[in-house]
């Protein structure tokens, strides 16, 4: 049979449960990312399809790539659904989650990789690293709302906003790990260059083209006059434009291009707030996204049932990766959600759903073609496992989480308008 005929019915299989598993799943314990790793695991397991897996250290540029275009891909979808307006006291819960919670993350797990895998220092740190940033592709469950939708508690907005911001700010540590692999046989100094490059330039660089890129196609698409603004032309796809052009741009000015992408959407929203044409940017960007995120996913699938992913995971990799996710995420989220003020049902479930996923994936294939580190195999054993743990604990669990706070808000509401009624009476 003509393999091109059979990618073609495999695509189209797999366009239509695009379309379909979602609306079926909306009620269902069950997400999308689980049937998807479920296809995938049927599929690959028959005798003819396990050899078309390879062990991803074998196409890592490949693997970097896929895995890149579908994160900023999420995160352009992300950044134009958030409705709130960036402030200091609006977006607290972001910055004690970016500025306390990741970083005792990193140094929970690196300390954790260094004595329980006995990685050196430039492994474990890698090993923290990718792990540190919350998913914004298989997120979507528990963040906010379309734009305007009004689906903006503290809980969804902590997760989105978090899921939007940390994949950039994991870059600094992953380049420290490459920095110390690089130059753990030399002894050279490193720190300050990487302090002035990996972190501020890149970081202020990042941001100011994403700022920059979303105020510049604001203007195009809402500000020309009304005959040549894009915004008439009700085009969805062009969410994609503006997600390759703030990256690239990012990225060849030598900035972060995943903080530029999701500041390009922040900014996009900020020049018209209340446009319609942001549903249809947002609708695009959700339905590509969704699309190679399944594909992804049926290869991850089919990678764990081939046994090619896990086929280095140790006692201590499992260990490891139970520990990541029911202690050091969840205990390092409650210090930094500690003095908020938010009720300690919705600390404990921004604290517990730190999911982890595709970008994990691509920042190990980015780390590990830029450095030497020790047991690839053992790293994309040990990431396999706290992902697909990951998206089976926090898939089944979301759904009925998400509808008891969406429960307790709405009570809180009625309440709230029931009082103010008995006051004006």
């Amino acid at each position: 049979m003509d393999p091109y005929i059979v990618a073609l019915i495999g695509s189209g299989i797999l366009i239509l449960l695009t379309a379909w598993l979602p609306m079926i799943l909306k009620e269902a314990p069950l997400s999308l990312p689980i049937v998807c790793v479920g296809i995938g695991a049927l599929f690959f397991a028959s005798p003819l399809a396990s050899e078309l897996v390879p062990h991803p250290q074998e196409h890592l540029p490949i693997v970097e790539r896929l895995t890149e275009f579908v994160v900023i891909i999420s995160l352009m979808g992300a950044g134009l659904k958030i409705d709130r307006p960036v402030r200091w006291r609006s977006w607290i819960i972001t910055w004690r989650l970016l500025g306390i919670a990741m970083p005792l993350t990193i140094l929970g797990l690196a300390l954790l990789a260094h004595g329980l895998l006995g990685f050196g220092i430039a492994t474990a740190l890698l090993l923290a690293s990718v792990l540190a940033p919350t998913d914004p592709v298989l997120a979507s469950d528990i963040q906010v709302g379309p734009p305007d939708s009004g689906e903006d508690g503290e809980v969804r907005f902590g997760l989105t906003s978090e899921a939007g911001l940390n994949d950039g700010l994991a870059f600094p540590f992953v380049h420290a790990a490459i920095a110390l692999a690089l130059v753990s046989g030399s002894g050279e100094p490193w720190f300050l260059d990487w302090l002035s490059v990996s972190v501020l330039w890149k970081l202020v660089v990042g941001l100011v083209v994403g700022v920059i890129t979303g105020r510049a196609l604001g203007w195009l698409l809402f500000r020309l006059p009304h005959r040549a603004k894009i915004s008439r032309t009700g085009d969805g796809f062009v969410a994609l434009a503006i997600t390759c052009l703030a990256y690239g741009l990012a990225e060849i000015v030598g900035g972060y291009g995943f903080l530029a992408v999701f500041v390009a959407a922040l900014a996009l929203r900020a020049a018209e707030r209340h446009h319609d044409f942001h549903e249809k940017l947002h609708d695009f960007a959700e339905e590509l996204e969704r699309l190679m995120m399944m594909a992804l996913l049926v290869g991850f699938g089919g990678a764990l049932a081939s046994g090619v992913l896990l086929r280095a995971l140790t006692w201590e990799g499992v260990a490891f990766g139970i520990a990541a996710l029911f202690i050091i995420r969840p205990l390092s989220g409650w210090i930094g959600l500690t003095g908020t003020g938010l009720p300690n049902n919705e600390k404990a479930i921004i604290s517990f759903y730190g999911i982890r996923g595709i970008g994990s994936v691509y920042y190990l294939a980015y780390a590990l073609q830029h450095g030497s580190f020790e047991a690839p195999e053992v790293l994309w054993s040990t990431i396999a496992f706290i992902i697909v743990v990951s998206i089976l604990l926090h898939g089944a669990t979301v759904t009925p989480a998400m509808r008891y706070l969406d429960r307790r808000r709405d009570a809180k509401v009625r309440q709230g308008e029931g009082g103010t009624s008995r006051n004006r009476r």
